[in-house]
This record gives structure tokens, C-alpha cells and sequence, in this order.
């Protein structure tokens, strides 16, 4: 095995699973991760363990991009949570809300589909690297994917806020 996982490594993979499921689910069956449910709440609280379980490991032996982009999912669970009660985004609160915790998801997935191309299969993975047309690829794919689902989120968002005028005030 080329790059083995320690014991820390094999716990952080396993509590870096749920939040990954959470926020799918949150997706599925209501268009975001809606803090405010138990789906929501779940996400949150297994993000918050995948990021923390992520800063005792580093292959280059300090800070790495890794741990740099956990910090900056907290910060954006952060700002999400803490945009109705700032009060300084107006109309645009629930967009602000919806919209840090899609992209929370997604820099999520950034170290671990580079860390699953460049581990799997153990005997033989299918890239060598970050830089690796692969990982790229799928980098670029899942930006893409973020892309269309803030749009998404955004349009359905602007629709339930115009069915419902007196909430635009």
C-alpha cells in the first residue's frame, strides 16, 4: 500500500463520511442544508468533527491546503449561521445562509475527492497527485456541479421569497 492511513487518518475518513450524507440528504429533500432541521443540525455537527479530526494530519508534517480549507468551511458555517441575527445582509439574509453552507459542501469535497483519487485502489491509485489531470478534472466538475446548484438554490429561493411578498420587506 502506497500511502497508508493512520489510525487518526482511518477515524478522520469514517467521521468524514456522515457530513457528506447529511448534506445529500439536505440537497434530496430540501434543495440546501436547512440549519434549522435535524438533517441540517446533523450536517453541522459531523462537518465540525470532520474538520477538527482533520487538523492532526498533515503528509507534509505542518499546515497544508487541507487544513486551511477546513478553517474555511467552519467560517463559512459560521457566517451562515450567524446571518439573520448580523442583520447587515437585508433581503439577501437567506440567500447568504443558503448559499455558505452550499459552499461549505463543496470545499468539503475538495481534499477528499484528491485524497480518494490519489489513495484508491491501495494497490494501485488512479492519480499520482493534486495536479494530476484526474483530480483536475474532477475538481473542475465539482465547481461546475456548485455552480448550477447555487443558481438552482437561488432561483428557488427568489421564487418562494416573490410568492410570499410580505417577506420581502
Amino acid at each position: 500500500m502506497a500511502n497508508p492511513l493512520s489510525i487518526l487518518g482511518i477515524i478522520h475518513t469514517l467521521v468524514s463520511v456522515p457530513p457528506i450524507v447529511f448534506g445529500v440528504w439536505g440537497f434530496v429533500r430540501d434543495g440546501r442544508i436547512d440549519p434549522g432541521t435535524r438533517v441540517g443540525k446533523a450536517y453541522i455537527v459531523s462537518m465540525v468533527t470532520s474538520v477538527v479530526t482533520s487538523f492532526g494530519l498533515s503528509s507534509t508534517g505542518g499546515f497544508n491546503p487541507g487544513h486551511a480549507l477546513g478553517i474555511l468551511a467552519l467560517l463559512l458555517m459560521a457566517v451562515g449561521a450567524a446571518a439573520p441575527a448580523l442583520g447587515v445582509f437585508g433581503r439577501a439574509t437567506e440567500y447568504v445562509r443558503t448559499l455558505t453552507y452550499s459552499a461549505s459542501f463543496m470545499v468539503l469535497l475538495v481534499p477528499g475527492i484528491n485524497e480518494t483519487l490519489t489513495r484508491l485502489p491501495a494497490n494501485k491509485p488512479l492519480a499520482d497527485s493534486p495536479q494530476s489531470p484526474l483530480v483536475q478534472a474532477a475538481l473542475a466538475t465539482l465547481l461546475g456541479l456548485f455552480l448550477c446548484g447555487a443558481s438552482y438554490q437561488v432561483v428557488r429561493l427568489r421564487a418562494r421569497t416573490q410568492s410570499r411578498p410580505h417577506l420581502q420587506a
